[in-house]
């Protein structure tokens, strides 16, 4: 920052090779004071032309969060500034007609659609505006002048890909769902789709290439480039014909290709088989966390003791006019990603070499310009954004460049297709057990219950291994697809269900291996023991100041393998006692073998000693049991939550390069130092320094509005709605424990007594069972003794403009929770609407409306604005419209 202050400010700067820059005034001065411009040229003094200016570029704040805030106060004095606002539609549709010619009808349905984004207030689709940019409408206008008439081009389906809609948060995909109903574009209908996938086949003759109905001339290629063109093994199953269609039309149309998807879905074969049909020669690279923008377009190596700079596949394809396939985008740093978006928009890149790429058809006759060849093209392939794979957001960051295209699993019917090809010989039954249980497991992944989402992939390579080996046990085949989840028992068992339901039985594997699980859990580090000692009975035993292991002795509590005291490993103790050593573990049949009455003796000082526990934390066993009723309600979704945040923490804490080591990984950017004699050429992967000047991202916040107005008390033995939100705040509380450095929560509640009322303040969470038993007591204590009267309006205001004044966190979170009796007390619902909006963009306000007043509460919906409010009559899916929101709003 402080070279461009001088070279703005004092238009002066002194560059790294020595040579320094200087203002015309003070360049005529030193010619003056007697100096030739040879002699200054001699000394790297240089001058810099009146005419020299700087224009820059860059996109308006997106949060007032110093995280975000690249326009400092530095950077203010720095520069002129001039807005450019979006363009009307007015507007956009001159730019679109002078650039497509005659506008297909449905472009006024999508240039309605834009505007309807970029000037809602709702933040969900706000922030999905920047998706449908003007030159994302050039990109689809070009499409559907070029293939007016293709079934291909529904408008519906092309927003799907446009926004990967398939891949976005069901609170995001209900929202833009809703807005584009409201300009006039419809779904398709899945009969339409069924036929779109009947009628395509793929044809090569005459030299030339037809997909579908539409048609490619082939061209000859040399013999070195045939041997660049993919050849793969390929099923032409409809669903995959129909995409290679729709990729082979963007391509024609000159477009660079996005492809993104879970794993295992077909995105490499769909390349492959394109390119393979095309014969176009393809370079191929594949991006990891450690891809620097040097390794993307120069390849170091050592040969013969010197340092050789070779092309990377980037510059080879752009120098050849080769495919280049970019495999794994979302893996690379955003900063890798995006020196792709100059070089697809412009044809420009500067190498890290100093080498410059031009666009096609620029004047390149310096040897270090490379002009780009007419046949260059770029088609990348990337993870699906968000939840489970988090890696970088690559499609954000630079797939407005791009023709998007969201590769799915293929749908039942052409999964079928494709594995009566790799089965040929098994029955049709079979496939279809397969296809429908995988098709659940997906669902299940989708909605987070289930960490990996399993593919075609897993499926393929079940009925390869059936139709070679047909005798194979099906238990232990399945078995060995799922051991991603193995070591989840809570997973095995979702899993065992849901195939076991379409009967594909694995139950013996499955409970052998959430048995060894168990039994590896509850003996780790443990040693199997025989003692062939009786028992005489249950006690506590003597404790050990020094804490020292005893093995078998019978005398010590705590100890490992006694007979009758409190310890891990015994058979006939009263409870279990772990004092940190290795458990010496007696087998089961020893512990079976005890008398009955040593049995019930042990079990009596069992439960007292239990009910001693829970009178420590002022928790009675009828509390405990009420408390359970709350919480075992939402285990799966307080997992899924847990799932989440486990993943981004674990991505946020990821290992960072450390340069400059005498050992580790060979560094190569530092081959030079290296052949120089320097030592410290290497780089190790360490923690994070936590005292460094990197960015962390701050906490969200989230604040928690619950109605405990009397009517919750009143109508809850008619509905359950009081019950019901106290489930739901029992799941905020299990799912968010341990995580406060990424969720910041507080809970207050609303009746008419107050717009306020304190439960939970910030960084006072509750720690255990007891404390949150006691916080949902107070709120069904408050909800049964308060007064009649109803502040929603007023809880909503004070919400947002308290998240709206802290400073501390990137993203506020207001739920508000009412049982929609907004009526009684004269509310309308556009103040609770405004209320909820607000003067805060950082902060991002919903309201449930919970109970029986269906009427009132659907008529509340309509008036607010998309996406900001649910109606919950059935108070069952509380929890899973909570648990929407905060997925939507923390990914």
């Amino acid at each position: 920052m402080c070279i461009w202050t001088r070279l703005i400010h004092d238009r002066e700067v002194q560059l790294c090779d020595g040579t320094r820059l200087l203002r015309q005034d003070r360049y005529q001065a030193l010619l003056q004071d007697g100096f030739s411009k040879s002699q200054l040229s001699e000394h790297n003094v240089l001058p810099i032309p009146d005419s020299f200016r700087i224009i820059a570029l860059g996109e308006p704040l997106k949060s007032k969060t110093a995280q975000f805030n690249w326009l400092t106060p530095q950077l203010l004095s720095m520069f002129l500034y001039q807005e450019l606002r979006p363009l009307q539609q007015n507007e956009e549709q001159e730019l679109l007609i002078q650039l497509c010619g005659e506008l297909h009808p449905n472009m006024y349905k999508l240039m309605m659609l834009a505007q309807l984004l970029r000037k809602s207030k709702n933040p969900l689709l706000y922030g999905l505006a920047e998706t449908l940019s003007t030159r994302r409408l050039v990109k689809i206008g070009r499409r559907l002048k070029a293939y007016p008439s293709s079934n291909l081009n529904d408008i519906y389906d092309i927003l799907q890909h446009t926004f990967l809609m398939k891949f976005m948060p069901s609170l995001s995909r209900t929202v833009l769902e809703e807005a584009m109903m409201e300009a006039g574009i419809d779904k398709c209908t899945k009969k339409n789709r069924c036929n779109d996938e009947n009628e395509r086949l793929i044809s090569v003759m005459n030299n030339k290439l037809r997909i579908g109905e539409t048609e490619m001339e082939l061209s000859e290629i040399s013999l070195d480039q045939q041997s660049k063109v993919p050849s793969t093994l390929f099923y032409d199953m409809p669903q995959h014909v129909m995409m290679l269609e729709r990729l082979l039309q963007d391509f024609l149309i000159g477009e660079h290709l996005l492809l993104v998807g879970n794993q295992g879905v077909g995105k490499n074969k769909l390349v492959d088989r394109l390119l393979e049909l095309m014969r176009r020669p393809r370079e191929y690279l594949q991006l990891h966390r450690d891809t620097t923008v040097h390794s993307l377009t120069v390849q170091s190596t050592l040969c013969n003791g010197k340092v050789v700079f070779q092309d990377s596949a980037l510059v080879k394809a752009v120098k050849f006019g080769h495919v280049l396939v970019i495999d794994e985008a979302d893996k690379a740093p955003v900063n890798v990603s995006c020196i792709l978006h100059t070089l697809i928009e412009r044809g420009e890149m500067v190498l890290s070499d100093g080498r410059m790429i031009v666009p096609f058809g620029a004047c390149a006759k310096s040897p270090n310009l490379i002009e780009t060849h007419a046949n260059f093209r770029v088609i990348v392939l990337a993870n699906r954004p968000g939840y489970p794979f988090l890696g970088n957001d690559f499609f954000a960051a630079v797939g407005d460049v791009f023709s998007c295209h969201a590769i799915d699993n293929p749908t039942p019917r052409s999964e079928i297709y494709l594995l009566q090809r790799y089965g040929p010989s098994l029955p049709v039954k079979t496939l279809t057990m397969f296809v429908n249980a995988f098709s659940e497991l997906r669902s299940m992944a989708d909605e987070g219950l289930l960490n990996y989402p399993y593919s075609t992939r897993e499926v393929i390579s079940i009925i390869k291994h059936l139709e070679r080996y047909p005798k194979e046990d099906m238990s232990e085949l399945v078995g060995n697809v799922f051991d991603f989840d193995r070591y989840n028992p809570e997973a095995m068992e979702q899993i065992t269900n849901v195939l076991a339901k379409h009967g594909l039985s694995i139950d013996v594997y499955a409970r052998n291996e959430m048995q060894n699980l168990r039994k590896k859990q509850k003996i780790k580090f443990s040693i199997e023991r025989h003692s062939g000692l009786d028992v005489s009975g249950p006690k506590f035993g003597k404790l050990d100041p020094k804490n020292e292991p005893h093995v078998g002795g019978n005398t010590w509590s705590g100890g490992s393998g006694g007979r009758d005291t409190a310890g891990l490993g015994g058979k006939g103790g009263p409870f279990r006692l772990d004092k940190g050593h290795t458990v010496h573990q007696l087998s089961d049949e020893e512990k079976a073998n005890i008398p009955q009455e040593i049995k019930r003796a042990a079990r009596e000082m069992n439960r007292k000693a239990y009910e001693q526990k829970l009178k420590e934390i002022k928790m009675s066993a009828h509390d405990y049991s009420l408390y359970a009723q709350f919480s075992k309600a939402n285990q799966k979704q307080v997992q899924q939550l847990r799932s989440i945040l486990e993943a981004m923490h674990t991505k946020d804490n990821e290992r960072q390069w450390q340069k400059y080591q005498c050992h580790g990984d060979v560094d190569d950017t530092r081959l030079i130092e290296g052949i120089a004699g320097e030592k410290n050429i290497y780089r190790r992967r360490i923690d994070a320094n936590p005292w460094s000047n990197n960015i962390h991202e701050k906490p969200n916040r989230l604040k928690l509005v619950v109605d405990v107005s009397g009517s919750m008390y009143r109508f809850n033995g008619y509905d359950g709605r009081l019950d019901r939100q106290l489930e739901a705040v029992v799941m905020v509380m299990e799912a968010f424990e341990g995580y406060e450095k990424k969720i910041v929560f507080d809970i207050v509640g609303h009746s008419g007594e107050g717009w306020e009322l304190p439960f939970i303040t910030v960084g006072n969470c509750p720690k255990n069972a007891k404390e949150r038993f006691e916080i949902i007591r107070m709120m069904h204590a408050h909800s049964q003794f308060c007064w009649s009267g109803d502040s929603t309006v007023k809880a909503a205001r004070e919400a947002c403009s308290v998240l709206g004044a802290e400073v501390d966190y990137d993203n506020g979170i207001v739920v508000l929770l009412s049982d929609a009796n907004l009526a009684r007390y004269a509310i309308s619902p556009k103040d609770l609407a405004e209320a909820l909006s607000g003067n805060e963009p950082k902060v991002k306000g919903y309201v449930i409306f919970i109970g029986s007043f269906a009427e009132e509460a659907n008529k509340i919906e309509n008036e607010m604005p998309m996406g900001q409010s649910f109606v919950c009559l059935d108070l069952t899916k509380l929890p899973q419209i909570l648990q929407q929101i905060f997925a939507s709003s923390i990914l």
